[in-house]
């Protein structure tokens, strides 16, 4: 599952609260922070950002070698105006002619790769979690029975996986009777909108177009009342359509959980997804209708600075691999293992993967693909997840606590929380996932604008965006200083963080309970970019 966040708390207001307008009056709300403000210096500028600005100064004249950066996620809008010139093009491939060119099983894999993809231009880009895919496939075998003598452990498994299946589906199903009505008064209200706006139907409208709207009429102006409210909780960059669109994706989810279609991968990319013999299937296809996520990932590490488009990318000299791995519901392991593979054996420094779920059945492909990534001087930057949960006692995955106890904190992987714009009680996301062992650091993840794909921008909350942000920093790093090992890369983030003790923030989860900030991860700090910049040049690199 892609773990940008979604607003479902302010939603269950709006069921309250949509047809009382005076009530929106009663809800508080903070003004939004600049759009750059991930890359702001909390001394200089007041908003707790990255000290970007501060790392380039320190920068300034040192040589810089181009990095390739892997996504995995959802893909990527290739024609994207602040990616299109930074993407990564396989030198040894000729774009087109249907002909694996530098043999590697994959044909006209130019920017990337898809292991989502089908023939015919198809891709599995909806799918269901985890748990129900694994409860469909173990019901039949365990579901009348409590005999756990003939296989012990995997009735255990079994017991594990109906346990979360019932709390998914349960969760999901009340989501669906929450959210159907508000998408519901979503799309009468635009309708209203438009047509006081004498706009088409297919259009869309954004917070400076509601400010037009002059008129008495109650229904109107409840309506542009309900659309203000949401365009301040979503970001000056939202737009009807894009809001509209995600929450209809959210909700496809859902249905997806509930009455989920367990035959599409098999009809639409033909593989098993439970043997793992054969990595090459999929198509070069890396953007259909779900890349948003994706491109607003690639751009936050990598989008063309100083173009006056768009933002400007954390790094200055990288190219971004994309790799479609990450459907709308959970990922498959097989696809995650061969997708850090390709990244790896194509050229990669530093793989983002800013996704997550709560089971992993071959967890045994993905650990050895860490490996492999770590074996090949690869860092592995990956999102925490946003359920307000301690990782440290109730894991996602993947993580790199491997199965076969050779490693429980692998030198090369950085597991990244998401943090807030002010320093103070609200520092730490109220969704973001934390773990004193287990997560490494926080970083910028709470109303962070990045590009969107079709030339369109997205604002949003997600340790999604904390982990690009966070490797675009160590691609930065690395870029100036290409000696560094993955295992000194990631001691450079790790270092760069300087432990906030002292600061008591609410609990991720809580609006009570205050915790010191230091105890939500292992550094206890911020991913800093000066910082990091300036322990890379006091260190001696392992690379030659």
């Amino acid at each position: 599952m892609t773990i940008l966040y979604k607003k479902l708390h302010f939603l269950s207001i709006w069921v309250a609260l949509l047809l009382n307008v005076q009530a929106f009056a009663q809800i508080t709300t903070e003004p939004d922070p600049p759009r750059n403000w991930h890359e702001m210096d909390l001394k200089t500028d007041g908003y707790y950002g990255i000290s970007l600005n501060n790392a380039y100064k320190f920068l300034k004249g040192k040589k810089s070698k181009t990095i390739i950066v892997a996504t995995i996620d959802s893909g990527v809008d290739t024609l994207q105006k602040d990616l299109k010139s930074i993407l990564w093009t396989n030198p040894k491939e000729i774009p087109g002619n249907g002909i694996d060119d530098d043999h590697d099983g994959y044909v006209d894999d130019v920017h990337g790769w898809d292991f989502l993809g089908g023939p015919n231009g198809k891709a599995d880009f909806n799918e269901t979690t985890e748990e129900v895919r694994e409860y469909a496939k173990l019901k039949n075998k365990y579901s009348n029975t409590s005999d756990a003598t003939s296989n012990p452990k995997e009735y255990a498994y079994w017991m594990k996986v109906k346990s979360i299946y019932d709390s998914t589906v349960t969760k999901s199903a009340a989501e669906i009777k929450q959210l159907s009505p508000v998408m519901n008064i979503l799309m009468v209200t635009s309708g209203i909108i438009k047509n006081n706006l004498h706009l088409n139907a297919d259009a869309s409208f954004t917070k400076t177009d509601l400010d037009r709207i002059k008129t008495e009429n109650d229904t109107v102006m409840q309506s542009k009342t309900i659309w203000s409210e949401i365009f301040h909780e979503e970001g000056g960059s939202a737009n009807s359509t894009k809001t509209i669109r995600d929450y209809s994706e959210y909700l496809t989810k859902l249905n997806n959980d509930v009455n989920p279609d367990l035959d599409a991968r098999k009809n639409i990319v033909g593989d098993n997804p439970d043997d793992n013999s054969n990595s090459h299937y999929g198509n070069n296809i890396v953007k259909y209708d779900d890349a948003s996520h994706g491109t607003g990932v690639a751009g936050l590490i990598g989008a063309v600075r100083g173009n006056g488009y768009g933002i400007d990318g954390v790094a200055d000299n990288v190219r971004i691999m994309a790799i479609k791995a990450v459907p709308n519901g959970d990922e498959y392991d097989k696809d995650i293992a061969n997708a850090i593979r390709f990244a790896v054996n194509h050229g990669a420094k530093i793989i983002n993967m800013s996704f997550g779920k709560k089971i992993s059945p071959h967890k045994k492909w993905v650990d050895d693909a860490f490996k492999y990534a770590a074996a090949n001087n690869v860092l592995l930057v990956m999102a925490a997840g946003n359920d307000n949960q301690d990782v440290d006692a109730k894991p996602s995955f993947p993580n790199d606590t491997f199965e076969d106890g050779s490693a429980t904190d692998a030198d090369n992987v950085i597991n990244v929380g998401a943090s807030s714009a002010k320093l103070g009680e609200k520092l730490a996301a109220t969704f973001s996932n934390y773990g004193k062992k287990n997560v490494d650091v926080f970083a910028p993840g709470v109303k962070v604008t990045s590009i969107d794909k079709d030339a369109e921008f997205n604002t949003a909350d997600g340790t999604s965006f904390a982990s690009p942000i966070t490797a675009g920093v160590a691609a930065l790093v690395l870029s100036r200083y290409p000696h560094l090992s993955a295992r000194q890369l990631k001691l450079v983030i790790l270092q760069s963080a300087k432990p906030l003790n002292g600061i008591s923030v609410l609990k991720p989860g809580s609006k009570t309970v205050k915790v010191d900030f230091t105890t939500l991860s292992k550094t206890g700090g911020i991913v800093n970019a000066y910082n990091a910049v300036l322990i890379a040049s006091k260190i001696k690199g392992e690379v030659n």
